[in-house]
C-alpha cells in the first residue's frame, strides 16, 4: 500500500527508533488521574496529561505508550491525568516537582497554566517538553507533535474532495478550543485549502466556532444552533476531531440529514472510525501516536543526562511561539488522511482491533476492504 510505504518513510526520516507496537485499548478511562510512578530504579520523570473526556486518545493511547516507552528508556515515569483542570493540573506540577523529577512532559489543559508551570520548572532547573500542544508564551525548552498545520490541511482538503461535486455547497466549522494553540493550526491548515474556495464561491461558509475546552456536548450544540438559523440546510461539515464529529452526526441523524453530509474528524478512534465505515462520517486523521512516544522519551533521556546535544539531534525542526516571540526546537511528526479507502491502515498498525470496528453493519465493508 503506498500509504504504508509513506508512512514507514516517514518514521525512518525522524531518525528515531520508532517501533509501532500494538495497542487495543480505544476508550477513555474517566476513572484515573494516571498511573502513578512506575519505579525502575531510574531518574524520575513527570507527565501531565490533559483530560479524557473529549478524546479517547490520551487514556487509550498516551499514556500506556509513554509509560512503555520511557520505562524502556530506562526512565521512571509519574503519569497524571488533569482531567481538564487548570488547578488540578499546577497541582500536579507541584506534586512532580517536589518529588524531584528531572524532566516534565507536558499536555496542558490550556496555554496559559501550561506557561506558568513551564515557569515554575525552569526557575528550579527542570526542562519541560511541551507533548503534543505548544504553550503559547512558554519556555519550554522542546515540543514534540505532529505537523498540526498540516492536519488541518487534511481535513480542509477531505471535505473539499468530498463536495467538489457540490458547487456552491454550504459548510458549517466546528472548531477546536479558543486556548489550545493546535485547535489555532489546524483552522489555519484548514483555511489554505478551504479560504479559496469560500472566497471564489466554490464554497460557502455558513458558520464557524470554536468550542471551548473541545466540549463535544457544546459542540454539537452550537452546530444545531447553527443548522437550524440556516433553515436546516448544510452540505459539509468541518469537525476538528473525531468526538465532536460524532455530536455533529447524532444531531445530523435527529435530521435525517445522516449519511447525506460529509464530517470530517480527527484521532482516528474507533467510534470515528466505525462512523466512516458506516458512512456517517467521511475523514479522520490518523497520527501515530507511538511515534510521538517514542520521541518524547528519547528527549527526556537526552535531557534527563543534561545532554542538550543529543536532545538538539532529535528535536532538528522548529516551532514558532509568537507570543513568547521565540523559536521552539521541535519533533513534528506526519500525520496521514483517513477515509474509508483506507481505515485499514490505522488497524494494520495496531491502534484500532477489527473487532471494535468491524460488526454488524460494518462486517460487509470490513470484509470487502480485508480489514479482519
Amino acid at each position: 500500500m503506498k500509504r504504508r510505504k509513506t508512512l514507514a518513510l516517514a518514521a525512518a526520516g525522524t531518525g528515531l527508533v520508532l517501533a509501532l507496537t500494538a495497542c487495543g485499548a480505544n476508550s477513555a478511562n474517566n476513572d484515573s488521574g494516571g498511573s502513578g510512578g512506575s519505579d525502575n530504579g531510574g531518574p524520575k520523570v513527570g507527565v501531565i496529561l490533559p483530560e479524557t473526556a473529549t478524546s479517547a486518545r490520551w487514556a487509550g493511547f498516551d499514556q500506556p505508550m509513554l509509560q512503555s516507552a520511557l520505562t524502556k528508556a530506562g526512565l521512571s515515569p509519574i503519569i497524571e491525568n488533569a482531567q481538564g483542570d487548570n488547578q488540578r493540573f499546577a497541582q500536579q506540577a507541584d506534586s512532580m516537582l517536589s518529588q524531584g523529577v528531572k524532566v516534565l512532559i507536558i499536555a496542558a489543559p490550556s496555554g496559559d497554566v501550561g506557561a506558568t508551570v513551564e515557569q515554575k520548572a525552569k526557575q528550579q532547573g527542570v526542562p519541560v517538553i511541551n507533548y503534543d500542544r505548544l504553550n503559547l508564551g512558554g519556555s519550554a525548552d522542546y515540543y514534540v507533535s505532529f505537523d498540526n498545520v498540516q492536519v488541518g490541511r487534511l481535513q480542509g482538503q477531505a471535505l473539499a474532495d468530498a463536495l467538489k461535486n457540490k458547487p456552491g455547497a454550504q459548510v458549517i466549522e466546528i472548531e477546536g478550543s479558543p486556548t489550545d494553540n493546535n485547535a489555532t493550526l489546524f483552522y489555519n491548515g484548514q483555511q489554505e485549502i478551504l479560504g479559496p474556495l469560500y472566497s471564489s464561491g466554490g464554497l460557502k461558509k455558513v458558520a464557524s466556532q470554536r468550542i471551548d475546552k473541545w466540549d463535544n456536548a457544546v459542540g454539537g450544540a452550537t452546530f444545531e444552533q447553527f443548522l437550524s438559523a440556516n433553515g436546516g440546510k448544510v452540505d459539509g461539515v468541518l469537525a476538528a476531531n473525531d468526538g465532536m464529529a460524532g455530536a455533529v452526526i447524532t444531531v445530523l441523524q435527529k435530521n435525517g440529514l445522516a449519511g447525506s453530509v460529509p464530517v470530517t474528524g480527527q484521532d482516528a478512534s474507533a467510534a470515528g472510525l466505525k462512523s466512516i465505515l458506516q458512512g456517517q462520517q467521511y475523514s479522520t486523521v490518523f497520527k501515530p501516536i507511538q511515534q510521538e512516544a517514542d520521541a518524547t522519551a528519547q528527549l527526556a533521556a537526552a535531557l534527563v543526562k543534561g545532554d542538550t546535544a543529543g536532545a538538539d539531534a532529535i528535536a532538528k525542526q522548529t516551532s514558532t511561539d509568537p507570543t513568547g516571540n521565540r523559536t521552539v526546537k521541535s519533533v513534528l511528526l506526519q500525520p496521514f488522511s483517513i477515509t474509508k479507502e483506507n481505515v485499514k491502515m490505522v488497524v494494520d498498525q495496531g491502534y484500532v482491533k477489527a473487532s471494535e470496528i468491524c460488526g454488524g453493519d460494518t462486517a460487509p465493508v470490513c470484509q470487502q476492504l480485508g480489514i479482519s
